[in-house]
């Protein structure tokens, strides 16, 4: 579990998880030992001045998306296993300088894909569009309330059909489908912090059906909001 994605540990996985992004690895019936290897480092470790050069963008790039937790493909985890694994025999500067090129080979791998979602964290993606950014906005600011796409296409100052098209050439994504990733990402939060009723949260969140709510929510988390919130109401231990 990384923030508010679930999903079942591969036989061989890497993921890069950013400061404060809740998360952990558990067994369950199919796997009772689980080896893992961890690479941890104080953020301090890269100065904001320093990362703004040039010839670390990529390395930028890839600290901000961590930010979500990324999985890299299982071409890239076994490409780079045995670096990882070796690191612990490297000793001062020259153990810098091997994060340094571990980091930078995954910056500029292919096939990474960000798991918890950006409203999870409050997190804000740029795509380059002053309508989609404006959108993306005012679902921020009223997603517990009911948007329609008449509303917000005229935001955008275009038709429902244009704007449909526009948004989903941009996004990847509909409109419906990031608009319910916006709630349901403010609804896993809600599971986490707080004592609320799953009911209370689902409409507190935009939601005016229950079961749709559960339905939805275990089709994009994989698991209801139940087991959702047993998972993390202090039963586990996270790193």
């Amino acid at each position: 579990m990384i923030g508010d994605h679930s999903g079942e540990v591969d036989e061989v996985e890497l993921v890069l998880v950013g400061s404060n992004l809740p998360h952990g690895w558990f067994t369950n019936r199919f796997v009772s030992v689980a080896e893992e290897v961890t690479i941890q480092f104080h953020k301090d470790l890269f100065n904001q001045n320093f990362l703004k050069r040039n010839q670390l963008y990529f390395i930028r790039n890839l600290l901000e998306k961590s930010s979500n937790g990324i999985l890299f493909s299982k071409e890239t985890a076994r490409g780079i296993q045995d670096r990882i694994l070796n690191l612990v025999h490297k000793q001062g500067f020259e153990s810098i300088l091997e994060l340094f090129s571990i980091l930078h080979s995954l910056s500029v791998s292919k096939h990474m894909r960000l798991l918890s979602s950006s409203s999870f964290e409050d997190n804000n993606i740029s795509y380059n569009s002053r309508r989609i950014e404006a959108t993306f906005a005012f679902i921020r600011n009223n997603f517990e309330k009911e948007i329609s796409l008449a509303e917000v296409a005229k935001l955008a100052n275009m038709t429902e059909v244009s704007f449909s098209r526009f948004f989903k050439k941009r996004t990847g994504k509909t409109f419906i489908d990031s608009l319910n990733d916006v709630r349901l990402g403010h609804a896993a939060r809600l599971l986490i912090d707080t004592t609320q009723t799953i009911a209370e949260i689902a409409y507190q969140c935009g939601f005016n059906n229950l079961s749709h709510f559960n339905r939805l929510f275990k089709q994009k988390k994989t698991c209801t909001p139940k087991v959702f919130r047993d998972e993390f109401a202090g039963k586990r231990t996270f790193i």
